[in-house]
């Protein structure tokens, strides 16, 4: 228990100070965690997509296109779509945020999609930690046309 204590305080440190954080130590890190950032990375790029993508002026048409795309609801059929494509190592981080147990709950999701939207968040958190932009895109772009075209 103090070891990983001790383990989750030097991984803290190292994305504090902008350091690279090795894949075995990003392994380790807790799926909550990866799906606290991928969240907040998911959104941000389905902003930027929906601003270069939309005719649209105002905020409040953004935001409920938006919500298209980062409902629970969404990222569990994106992540759904996607499956196939997923590296081994990528589905097993997918496998424990959807898997983690949680205290909370959506009020607007049914369980089995917020899990899974939890281990598609998680998964987006870990491919930006390790670094791997590309990779990231490539889900994010494919998890968009899942989306848009109800696959």
């Amino acid at each position: 228990m103090e070891e990983n204590i001790i383990e989750n305080n030097i991984l803290e440190k190292n994305i504090i100070n902008g350091k690279h954080i090795d894949t075995r130590e990003l392994a380790r890190m807790s799926p909550l965690s990866l799906a606290y950032l991928g969240d907040a990375i998911y959104e941000s790029y389905i902003r930027e997509y929906l601003i270069k993508n939309s005719i649209f002026l105002k905020i409040n048409d953004l935001h409920r296109s938006a919500i298209k795309y980062v409902s629970a609801s969404s990222q569990s059929k994106a992540i759904k779509g996607i499956e196939p494509i997923l590296t081994e190592e990528e589905e097993n981080i997918f496998k424990r945020g959807r898997n983690h147990k949680k205290n909370t709950g959506s009020k607007n999701a049914s369980i089995i999609d917020y899990r899974h939207s939890t281990g598609f968040e998680a998964l987006i958190g870990y491919l930006y930690l390790k670094e791997d932009i590309n990779r990231l895109e490539y889900i994010i772009k494919k998890s968009i046309d899942v989306i848009e075209n109800n696959k």
